[in-house]
């Protein structure tokens, strides 16, 4: 591995044992630059943007190696460390997430997520131990590697609906920090109590999604209940779709074109990315 690829991913590693950052999510190149241009010091894909730019639904639809393929135009575009969304990590035993990840290291990231479902409706979370077994084997693939790896281990027991949701999330994080994982992720939570017994009662730097609708804390408050990363997750993405959409539907409905009101020139973006062929040639 690259000496250049191992200093971003000190960087990454660096950046959760500080003050709070927040990583948002790309989808392709263009996003992904658009991100760094606004001073991102790193950022993350999101499995669903990258889908829904293919026409495709989220969880694993779209092939590991056309999601790989994906992910690595997002590294080739950028200068800063980027981490991959890797769901589920495309197998269920301990040897075929870690060669997942073995893949995802090689085409550049610097770091990675990997969530605990099982893909079974009667049962959505895997077995704990062997949830706590694919990151320990993650770790050491990583490790291996040479690289400065951030793994973030993630749980869906909020999501999920699980009966005892804090409980389970609090148990299955210190559990797979334990096995190795640097940071740990519970989507589904948005309020300030439930995010400060989490970050009390977890032994690691915890990650909150943001993005979502009608939640309305702030990097700020959440910086005073000791989160350490915030993500947005596939929000972005969904705002854009959301903006196609209703841009189409004003068109065919309205016969006006107010949605052009706001948006960058033709030359503004052409020299936003013009100035990144310049950098790389």
């Amino acid at each position: 591995m690259s000496s250049a690829q191992n200093r971003l991913g000190e960087i990454f590693r660096n950046l959760h044992s500080k003050d709070i950052f927040v990583m948002p999510n790309a989808w392709d190149a263009g996003s992904a630059r658009m991100l760094e241009g606004a001073g991102y010091s790193a950022i993350g894909t999101t499995s669903a943007g990258i889908a829904f730019a293919a026409g495709l639904p989220d969880h694993q639809i779209m092939s590991k190696e056309d999601m790989l393929a994906e992910v690595k135009s997002i590294v080739d575009s950028v200068g800063i460390p980027v981490s991959a969304d890797l769901e589920g990590g495309y197998g269920i035993q301990s040897s075929q997430v870690a060669e997942t990840v073995k893949q995802a290291i090689d085409i550049g990231v610097v770091g990675c997520n990997i969530e605990d479902l099982s893909g079974d409706p009667s049962s959505p979370l895997l077995d704990i131990k062997l949830a706590t077994e694919r990151i320990h084997t993650i770790r050491k693939a990583a490790d291996q590697s040479g690289i400065s790896f951030t793994l973030t281990a993630r749980t869906d027991a909020f999501l999920t609906n699980h009966p005892n949701a804090m409980e389970e999330a609090i148990v299955r994080c210190n559990s797979y920090r334990e096995a190795g994982a640097d940071c740990l992720f519970i989507p589904g939570i948005g309020d300030p109590k439930t995010i400060g017994t989490l970050v009390n009662s977890i032994n690691g730097p915890l990650n909150v999604v943001m993005g979502l609708s009608h939640n309305q804390l702030t990097v700020e408050e959440l910086r005073s209940l000791g989160v350490r990363r915030i993500s947005i997750g596939g929000s972005l993405a969904r705002a854009c779709f959301h903006l196609i959409r209703q841009a189409a539907l004003e068109i065919k409905n309205s016969g006006t074109f107010t949605y052009a009101d706001h948006q960058y020139s033709h030359k503004e973006l052409c020299d936003f990315f013009a100035e990144y062929e310049t950098k790389t040639k």
